[in-house]
């Protein structure tokens, strides 16, 4: 059966069991209020995502040799839920408008209620809508059936993940205030806060849901932690340069932010004094337009930043071929996880 054909049907299985979920846990309380806000979450779980984190879930599941059940597919869907609450978060924290192409969860809230308060009111409700999803990650993979002794060593791979994405995450916070990340500075942030949580992890949970040996295991960190940076270094090229409307969100972000990522930590180390004033004058300046934003893109690509960070992600998914071409794993879960290595660094969005 095609690899292709095995992801789709894989990610509409997680869709359906991620709208089973969600139908089972409606507003407990009899107000309209609550029950849009709980509708609103519904629709940004279910509208949209690359189920990215499922997926991999799901071939470590079948790379340690566990079958094709319905226990892995709520096991891999939890993580979804733990996704969706993380965005929910990050987008208030950097402030962004919006994500999958439609306004973020905190700005959706905002709109529900027009008037003074409204802002505050949207940042306080995505926070909870956020803890609420992650609260649900939990639940459902409680849920999944899975033996208990399993199920025990999987979530302890679970509280490890969410302890270091949320370590990545204040790293990343911290870097803002700071006087300009250094390349390694950015690369241990993008370790914690991406690589670590988007496909080491959830090949692992996966992995010790079926029992998987420690050699299968280490060989799942030796292949996720290289494709989770060549991931998020992919994400900041797209972040920076990519079109909105395949990307879903505004190329304008990152840069008014002042997301300190490693295509700007290489720039300000190899910009003339000159590049180096413009970037520390525009990167992270609220009032940035498009055509400025364009000038930092120039410096981007003059200065070999941008040619270094595809070189960057290109070493690293070879890096992690070569590791998953070692491991010892069943052939399927094997050629599955060479396609979304491609897809994963390579994709436009």
């Amino acid at each position: 059966m095609p690899v292709s054909f095995t992801q789709h049907n894989v990610g509409s299985r997680i869709d359906r069991r991620l709208a089973g979920f969600l139908e089972t846990w409606r507003a407990p309380v009899d107000d309209p209020d609550v029950e849009a806000a709980y509708q609103l979450l519904t629709d940004f779980v279910l509208n949209g995502g690359k189920r990215v984190r499922p997926q991999l879930c799901y071939w470590g599941w079948r790379g340690a040799g566990g079958g094709d059940g319905d226990e892995i597919i709520t096991a891999a869907a939890s993580l979804e839920l733990c996704h969706a609450g993380l965005l929910i978060h990050d987008d208030i924290m950097d402030g962004s408008e919006l994500r999958r192409g439609r306004a973020t969860v905190h700005r959706s809230l905002a709109g529900l209620h027009r008037g003074p308060g409204s802002d505050a009111f949207g940042q306080a409700g995505g926070i909870l809508l956020g803890t609420l999803s992650l609260a649900w990650s939990d639940t459902m993979l409680s849920s999944c059936g899975v033996e208990p002794h399993r199920l025990r060593a999987a979530h302890h791979v679970f509280d490890t993940m969410r302890t270091e994405v949320i370590s990545g995450q204040y790293l990343d916070v911290l870097a803002q205030l700071r006087s300009g990340a250094s390349v390694d500075e950015a690369l241990t942030v993008i370790r914690f806060k991406t690589a670590k949580y988007t496909v080491e992890r959830p090949l692992q949970i996966g992995g010790a849901l079926a029992g998987a040996s420690l050699e299968l295991l280490e060989s799942y960190s030796r292949f996720g932690l290289p494709l989770g940076e060549a991931f998020q270094l992919r994400d900041d090229v797209l972040g920076t340069f990519g079109v909105e409307s395949e990307t879903g969100k505004s190329a304008l972000d990152d840069l008014r932010e002042g997301k300190h990522t490693v295509l700007v930590a290489h720039a300000v180390r190899r910009a003339t004094p000159a590049q180096l004033t413009h970037l520390k004058s525009w990167h992270g300046n609220p009032e940035l337009t498009e055509e400025r934003a364009e000038e930092l893109r120039q410096i981007l690509r003059d200065t070999g930043a941008l040619a270094e960070v595809e070189e960057m992600i290109e070493d690293r998914v070879r890096e992690a071929v070569t590791a998953l071409a070692a491991a010892r794993m069943e052939p399927e879960s094997a050629r599955a996880l060479a396609v979304l290595a491609d897809q994963l660094a390579h994709r436009t969005k």
